[in-house]
């Protein structure tokens, strides 16, 4: 018999050798608000039809865990897929991003999407829900599950799995329907009770449960001009012929990794450039712009695109004075607190909104201000004789997490602000049906960062993360669509690159780590990449700014 630790209820039972993880929830006697759609083992996430054949550390999910709504969103997926597979045999679907609060799918059924053909997309899921159809894991040698995509005509899990190195697949089967997923699947489609599926643009979104209470949807956001970005970039990728992770391994295989390099660079200047071109429009009207605000959420590279936007207003014979929102931090102990009883340095009413309005009133009306500088150590502002007086042609670049809330600004005139919001939208997929979530690439960012320059430890970083997250949620993203352009900073070669400095520090983590769940899961996504040395990347990147070699000042 086995002995198996439930963390849930902190009690050891003992278990027969081979036991499912489903059977064995059975025999812990504790209660969860929500069904239990996963489990971590030994601090590894597992599907509920793991089976254990040795002593265990096990803890039962339900959807309020982020990786458990990973696996509930994964197997939504397949049903979707099989779905288009079925009631559109010659059509295909893609799954690119997240936006609105749900997923948008491009769905290609050789005609315009109809409400008609959404109701049949929704009624033959449900249908698979209700019969409880099982998902089934199959794991074979790569070659074989590459002849099994090739037989069913998905080159782009072809070329992935080609690529990986990898010499064992697992793959899996609903019905008679295979796929592809980074992830563990639920057990059967009874389980995916809430969802809902629209028609959204020219494609369809899927709606998915809310993770605070799951027996309701996630509420639906509108966020055209994300939704316009995340189209400009797959355009840009299509041209390049790299609409997967597959196409990018095969080029840097092929050599081509200097020229993805080269027009990806080129391609962020550009639009840089066109934003710069924009703000300078305006300098002649009765709408000059005196503020570029610019925000946007933790690891987004809103600092280095601030100085590379500065470099091009002055391109433009406009004079810029960048301005960080973080020196108007309250003194420490006026600093708000949490629901923890933690210092939340995320909120607005961390910033001195009384000072801050006031120098800038006094900027704009003429006069001279002293500007601060927050020590961070001693949690006080500090005057070194930063004096600023407003000149001709002159513009003031702020930057922080809070420069699109309309609270921070109340009392400057909006035809005088020009706001950009900047993000990691990561526009390149693993496959048709696996994209790479956007928060996957500001923490590797943030983990590379904090280990290089502040000393913190993966575990660290990955600690904090779900804090930072919940700060975004509240004081950034409400606000994203109040910018007037979006900037995307995220680099189609950067998970290349990412992944040699990423993955000594993941691997430091410890398995006896809660962290080590996390940090595995980046491993193992990071293995899919065919590494890119950095050598050749510019030391204006915005990916310096992450990885060191910069050549501006931070």
């Amino acid at each position: 018999m086995l002995q198996i630790y439930c963390k849930n209820n902190g009690q050891t039972k003992e278990i027969e050798p081979g036991t499912s993880l489903l059977d064995a929830i059975k025999a812990f006697d504790f209660h969860m608000p929500y069904d239990i759609v996963s489990a971590r083992v030994n601090n590894v996430s597992e599907g509920l039809n793991f089976r254990l054949y040795n002593n265990k550390d096990v803890e039962f999910l339900d959807v309020r865990d982020y990786s458990a709504m990973r696996t509930y969103i994964r197997s939504l997926c397949f049903v979707l897929c099989k779905t288009v597979e079925e009631t559109f045999p010659h059509g295909n679907i893609r799954l690119e991003h997240p936006v609105s609060k749900g997923y948008y799918c491009n769905l290609n059924i050789g005609k315009e999407i109809t409400e008609e053909d959404v109701a049949l997309i929704k009624k033959r899921m449900n249908e698979i829900i209700d019969s409880n159809m099982e998902f089934h894991r199959v794991e074979c040698h790569t070659t074989t599950a590459m002849k099994v995509f090739v037989e069913k005509g998905m080159m782009d899990k072809v070329k992935l799995l080609e690529t990986s190195g990898k010499l064992y697949t697992k793959y899996y089967t609903l019905g008679d329907s295979v796929d592809f997923y980074y992830g563990n699947l639920l057990p059967h489609a009874g389980y995916l009770k809430v969802f809902d599926v629209i028609k959204y643009f020219n494609g369809i979104l899927l709606r998915v449960p809310s993770r605070e209470n799951p027996h309701v949807l996630e509420e639906f956001v509108r966020q055209d001009k994300m939704l316009e970005v995340f189209k400009e970039h797959l355009h840009w990728m299509d041209i390049l012929g790299m609409s997967n992770v597959g196409d990018l391994n095969e080029a840097v295989n092929e050599g081509r990794a200097t020229d993805i390099i080269n027009v990806t660079e080129a391609l962020q200047e550009k639009l840089i450039s066109n934003i710069a071109d924009r703000i300078a429009e305006r300098e002649n009207t009765d709408r000059p712009v005196r503020f570029v605000l610019i925000s946007g959420p933790s690891s987004s590279g809103k600092t280095t695109f601030s100085k590379r936007l500065s470099v091009q207003l002055m391109a433009n014979g406009i004079k810029p004075y960048p301005i960080s929102i973080d020196n108007y931090f309250v003194e420490r102990s006026e600093t708000p607190r949490n629901s923890k009883g933690e210092y939340d340095y995320e909120s607005l009413y961390a910033i001195d909104l009384k000072l801050f309005n006031s120098q800038m009133n006094d900027l704009i009306n003429g006069k001279e201000v002293m500007l601060p500088t927050y020590n961070f150590i001693t949690g006080k502002k500090e005057y070194r004789g930063d004096k600023l007086k407003l000149e001709d042609n002159m513009v003031l670049v702020l930057e922080g997490i809070h420069a699109l809330n309309p609270e921070l600004t109340p009392n400057l005139s909006d035809e005088n602000k020009f706001r950009v919001y900047v993000s990691a939208l990561t526009s390149i997929s693993l496959d048709d049906h696996n994209w790479i979530p956007t928060t996957d690439n500001r923490l590797l960012r943030r983990i590379i960062r904090d280990y290089n320059t502040r000393g913190y430890s993966a575990e660290d970083t990955i600690r904090r993360w779900p804090s930072v997250r919940e700060g975004e949620d509240k004081w950034i993203f409400p606000y994203q669509e109040n910018a007037d352009v979006m900037f995307n900073s995220a680099l189609l070669y950067e998970f290349a690159v990412l992944r040699r400095y990423a993955e000594p520090i993941l691997s430091s983590v410890q398995q006896n780590c809660p962290e080590y769940a996390e940090a595995y899961r980046l491993l193992k996504f990071l293995n899919y990449f065919v590494p890119i040395r950095d050598n050749e990347i510019p030391p204006t990147s915005l990916l310096r700014e992450f990885l060191g070699g910069s050549s501006f000042k931070y």
